[in-house]
């Protein structure tokens, strides 16, 4: 059974009507994020985004590629403070999945959103609910990261959370390389080993799971 309190149920369900009627800011939004204890805040967020179910990992996953596996709450608004995100970023999340890090990192700091991810279905599912919140600066778009980021020359801050390594990493850099020489852009990765393009240089983090990386093309 649910531990979130009645209350906090509530404050959830009025935050979504809210976002329907385009009233929230970041600062509201981080308001009535600070209400909810930190260990419930998963479960919160979930509630706000409200997916009855999450589709099962489609059975053809490409070799390589990880099922789908949400970033905690938590983990997300450090990479976000990390990388320090603004709202004039536009924040790539790199195996999207059902889309809830980009709806935190949208709520969080007012930033456009690209979801890039590889099950059609995970990516439909958080395209309907993004539509249904009317958040218009989300977009959640269906394919092999290693090979679509390239075609993302808006974004600022890539975000990569345990989503492929091996050839399918080398490639994505090798597309990533391609948007880095059009613009300043940041890297954030969770739990993954170091990057070794000679064009990312690691920031100083204050996260042991979390790397930042600034691009040096530009």
């Amino acid at each position: 059974m649910s531990r979130l309190e009645a209350t906090v149920r509530c404050a959830a369900a009025r935050l979504r009507t809210d976002l329907r009627d385009e009233l929230v800011t970041p600062a509201a939004f981080g308001a009535a994020l600070a209400e909810v204890p930190p260990r419930d805040r998963d479960e919160w967020l979930d509630l706000l985004w409200d997916i009855d179910e999450i589709p099962p990992d489609d059975p053809d996953l490409p070799r390589g590629c990880v099922p789908y596996l949400p970033c905690p709450a938590a983990t997300v608004l450090d990479a976000l403070h990390q990388a320090a995100v603004t709202c004039h970023d536009v924040f790539v999340d790199v195996g999207s999945g059902a889309g809830r890090a980009a709806l935190l990192a949208h709520l969080e700091t007012g930033a456009g959103c690209v979801g890039l991810e590889i099950q059609p279905v995970l990516a439909r599912t958080a395209q309907g609910r993004a539509d249904w919140l009317r958040l218009s600066r989300l977009r959640f778009v269906v394919g092999d990261a290693a090979d679509t980021v390239r075609f993302i020359p808006i974004g600022t801050v890539f975000f990569l959370y345990c989503p492929f390594g091996g050839d399918r990493l080398r490639r994505f850099l090798v597309g990533l390389e391609d948007v880095a020489r059009t613009r300043r852009i940041r890297v954030c990765c969770v739990d993954m080993p170091p990057l070794e393009p000679l064009w990312l240089v690691r920031i100083p983090s204050t996260s042991p799971r979390i790397d930042v990386y600034q691009s040096i093309l530009t």
